[in-house]
């Protein structure tokens, strides 16, 4: 039995497009219950009313999206695309109703690990400091270059993202492992720290001494160990920082 071929033309180009926009909006009726469940299922509806035909298979669709949901916005329209090629699947009865809920939860919180530390961690983080860099030298037209750039990219990634969901359906996961997103987060976050050290330089010419630049340096290592390893409060490590820092430039004048 040959498997199902899956393209968007399935639901059609308006009911596509409509689920990709509305997306954007996953995060609008978020609540301590299902998380972002209701905008899941805001999400989903133009395509569950395209694939389910009968009342009774539309509602029982319907729960099926209201379950628990939530991960990083940012993978909101691969996973809705991924749901909507399931919710096809068990509509022309290839797979069990239950397939979503499985799908679903060994999906969302894997790929929320990996939002979290690529784009929370990396790449959000680059954004900022580049920015920051721009602004502080006075290179205006090139920060409002570099944050059309960004915006633009981050669009194309989740249209192109929602369609590989919607024409590929699961498979497109081993798709996505192969961008090996966690090792370039690492790699993201140790330019991050060279852009850090530049904002500083920019914002505290008087670090300029080698010996001033190694002592603050040990300063916030010892914060971040103590917030990682410790796990101590970061409120507290903050102002602790800043006192440290006060006393200093007290004793130092």
């Amino acid at each position: 039995m040959t498997a199902p071929v899956r393209s968007t033309s399935a639901l059609g180009f308006r009911v596509a497009a409509r689920c990709f926009l509305r997306s954007y909006l996953v995060g609008a009726n978020f609540n301590t219950r299902g998380m972002q469940n209701v905008g899941l299922a805001l999400a989903l509806e133009p395509g569950l009313r395209a694939l389910h035909q009968r009342d009774k298979a539309r509602q029982q669709a319907r729960r099926r999206a209201l379950q628990h949901y939530n991960t990083h916005p940012y993978w909101t329209p691969l996973l809705v695309g991924i749901f909507l090629s399931v919710e096809r699947d068990i509509a022309r009865g290839v797979l069990p109703a239950n397939m979503l809920h499985r799908v679903k939860t060994t999906t969302t919180y894997t790929l929320s690990a990996v939002g979290d530390s690529f784009f929370g961690g990396g790449a959000l983080v680059l954004f900022s400091l580049v920015l920051v860099l721009l602004v502080i030298n006075g290179w205006t037209p090139a920060a409002w270059l570099w944050l059309t750039a960004c915006f633009v990219t981050l669009q194309i990634f989740k249209l192109a993202t929602f369609v590989g969901g919607l024409r590929e359906g699961i498979a497109f996961l081993n798709r996505l492992k192969k961008w090996n997103l966690i090792n370039w987060g690492q790699r993201i976050k140790m330019v991050n720290a060279g852009l850090l050290a530049l904002v500083w330089l920019h914002l505290w010419p008087m670090l300029g001494s080698g010996w001033e630049w190694a002592h603050w340096s040990v300063a916030v290592i010892v914060g971040a160990f103590c917030s990682m390893r410790l796990r101590m409060s970061r409120t507290w490590l903050a102002l602790a920082f800043f006192g440290y820092w006060a006393a200093w430039s007290l004793l130092a004048s």
